[in-house]
């Protein structure tokens, strides 16, 4: 296993071992009863159901359609390569920035990335690609290549007083064990793929979160300051994590724990 330092494995790992270890920090049966429960009812089936009323009275799906580039029926597929370069926005951008640049362009109210609103426009607008595989292309062109650099530099940078990283907690070497009682996952596996189980509602939350979003729960935990949602280092970083997950399923909202 690679070498963490003393204090990165207390704080990032907190490792246990034996099977009486793994018998305590297993899910319990409520917990297990809850989340098969969430799957076939997944209260962020709601949050996608407003975000469709909410984009239709700001935009239309015609004009949105046609900002991106696009025809209307493609939409799915091409929704399915985001984060991507628009030549509209003339950077790479994320759905969620899309939908501030589709509203501004119907001289709308912007919604802001953070807001509520935003999460369930975003949440309805991933949906649409919902049966299509993650078909993200990091070499399409300098500025994604670029991105997917820059996105690989954030990942593995160590930062804040405990020099922790996103790799820290997520390299080949560490998936699989323990972190706060759950597994650390894989996330480019099918079953956690990043890109095509988010925007997802978390248990431990009770509410549905982009994956930003999460970048930034994560963050906080490792005590990191967070970087801002709509950075180019937080674009690069979905970029980069997407990639990870390119040729899985896209099935949203998911359930995490």
């Amino acid at each position: 296993m690679r070498s963490l330092s003393i204090t990165a494995a207390l704080v990032c790992l907190a490792l246990l071992s034996g099977a009486n270890a793994e018998e305590k920090l297993s899910m319990s049966d409520a917990d297990k009863a809850m989340y098969a429960e969430l799957v076939d009812n997944n209260p962020a089936e709601m949050d996608v159901a407003e975000g469709e009323q909410l984009f239709a009275d700001v935009i239309s799906m015609e004009n949105y359609s046609k900002m991106l580039g696009v025809k209307e029926k493609a939409l799915p597929s091409f929704i399915a390569g985001f984060p991507r370069y628009i030549d509209a926005a003339k950077k790479v951008v994320t759905l969620s920035q899309t939908i501030q640049m589709a509203a501004a362009d119907q001289g709308k109210a912007v919604p802001k990335l953070e807001s509520k609103e935003m999460l369930k426009m975003t949440a309805f607008v991933k949906s649409l690609a919902n049966g299509q595989k993650t078909s993200i292309d990091v070499k399409a062109n300098a500025q994604m290549k670029e991105m997917m650099k820059l996105g690989q530099d954030v990942f593995e940078q160590r930062r804040g007083g405990r020099g922790l990283s996103c790799n820290s907690c997520h390299s080949a070497d560490i998936v699989g064990q323990r972190l706060r009682m759950q597994n650390l996952p894989d996330l480019g596996a099918s079953v956690t793929a990043a890109a095509g189980t988010w925007p997802a509602y978390r248990m431990t939350k009770s509410e549905t979160t982009l994956l930003d979003k999460r970048f930034q729960q994560c963050m906080d935990n490792a005590l990191l300051a967070k970087i801002p949602l709509g950075s180019r280092e937080m674009v690069a970083l979905e970029v980069y994590v997407t990639d990870k997950t390119k040729g899985n399923d896209i099935q949203v909202p998911g359930v995490k724990r």
